[in-house]
């Protein structure tokens, strides 16, 4: 029987982390700075600002939007996000909730 091949990256990254607790957790952050970033983006795009535009609101430069709106960028920080959130008439909400189960590798 042919081995069974994903092109789901997220698979692909939890079967690299296997079951080692340090590369699950290093996995897991970057699921989140990705999230973070993705939803700068599309809080930017339907406020239908440009990422000058979202920088002059804010009061920084279109080069720290772009920074934030990356994936791999890890210096996040609630005062940011508050001031990003404000921008655009929104506020940022946190919520802890229970992992569902370790990571699976594929």
């Amino acid at each position: 029987m042919p081995k069974k091949t994903t092109a789901d990256a997220l698979k692909i990254l939890a079967h690299i982390a296997g079951n080692d607790p340090k590369r699950q957790q290093m996995f897991e952050e970057e699921v989140a700075n990705r999230e973070v970033a993705q939803k700068i983006y599309l809080l930017r795009q339907h406020a239908g600002l440009s990422q000058a535009e979202l920088a002059r609101r804010v009061g920084t430069t279109q080069s720290v939007i772009s920074r934030l709106e990356d994936a791999d960028y890890e210096g996040h920080s609630l005062a940011m996000l508050n001031r990003i959130a404000a921008a655009v008439e929104r506020r940022v909400e946190i919520r802890f909730v229970r992992r569902k189960q370790p990571l699976q590798p594929a």
